[in-house]
């Protein structure tokens, strides 16, 4: 009998700059550096710990309306278009976005010092490949510990906004690569090249499309991106990361996916949920799942 997978809780108790204040009732209550902002949540199905008050004092609320009347933020105090915020080592520029984001996923911080420890411990140059690096901090936290990374998204604001994050953060002179494509695509293309790389960073949306309107379906399109990742991979791999938003998929399922990459690997797969501990009562918020391998 196989042995059962045991899955792991990640938290990022090192945030100064962030905080959840509060969750309940299908919503979420966060400080990003001096606002405070009200969020939906569907993980959130208990009552909140707050009073009516407390939510009440916030700069923005991001609004589900109804089928006649689009989705959107409304501005309740005034705030700045864009601000900066920090997590160690990185900066990196904040601002709400219509998809109801703000640029920056604060429980991912657990991922960033994961990566940090995985490269500085290697000994050796490491290659990384980052698929749908949005505003890049994933990436950042990998040049910051000393690789050279190629960043793939196919938003050209997207990216923009991650090499300003790049120049905030005092990482202009490391080797990164920035490459607006469909990540299907390109990395069709570098096996064709004959590239390699050492680890992978991989932050697939559920739905997408590339810069000429390639469609991404995350259940359709995943099993070929991890069958295409085994030609890219090095000799001697160190580490491949798998987050997974807005799906109804389990850490068990992206731990197989993980294993079916890794398997001539060596080493250890974990999988389970990115979680944020709640200031008011303590509560532990799970907002993604992840699957992760390391050598």
């Amino acid at each position: 009998m196989k042995k059962s997978a045991s899955l792991t809780v990640l938290t990022s108790p090192d945030w100064t700059e962030y905080e959840l204040l509060d969750s309940g009732g299908g919503a979420k209550l966060e400080r990003f550096g001096a606002f405070r902002f009200v969020r939906p949540e569907p993980q959130a199905v208990w009552q909140k710990a707050l009073l009516a008050k407390d939510w009440e004092d916030t700069h923005m609320v991001f609004r589900e309306r109804g089928e006649d009347e689009p989705a959107g933020w409304e501005t309740l105090r005034p705030i700045e278009a864009r601000w900066k915020m920090r997590y160690k080592e990185l900066a990196f520029w904040v601002q709400p976005t219509p998809f109801r984001h703000l640029g920056v996923f604060p429980e991912q911080a657990s991922h960033w010092d994961w990566i940090d420890r995985q490269i500085r411990g290697s000994g050796r140059p490491v290659s990384v490949l980052s698929l749908f690096g949005y505003t890049g901090l994933a990436t950042l936290a990998a040049a910051a510990a000393g690789a050279s990374v190629t960043h793939v998204d196919a938003s050209k604001k997207a990216m923009t906004w991650a090499r300003e994050n790049q120049i905030l953060s005092g990482l202009s002179g490391r080797p990164i690569r920035w490459i607006v494509d469909d990540a299907m695509k390109f990395v069709k293309r570098e096996i064709r090249r004959g590239a390699r790389y050492d680890a992978f960073i991989l932050d697939p949306p559920k739905f997408g499309r590339g810069p000429k309107g390639e469609v991404w379906k995350l259940e359709e399109s995943l099993p070929a991106l991890f069958e295409s990742l085994r030609d890219l991979s090095a000799s001697k791999p160190l580490f491949v990361i798998l987050t997974v938003y807005a799906f109804r998929a389990s850490a068990l399922s992206l731990s197989n996916a993980i294993d079916g990459l890794a398997r001539t690997w060596g080493g250890a797969t974990e999988a389970g949920e990115l979680a944020i501990i709640e200031k008011s009562a303590g509560r532990i918020l799970s907002t993604a799942v992840f699957g992760r391998h390391s050598v």
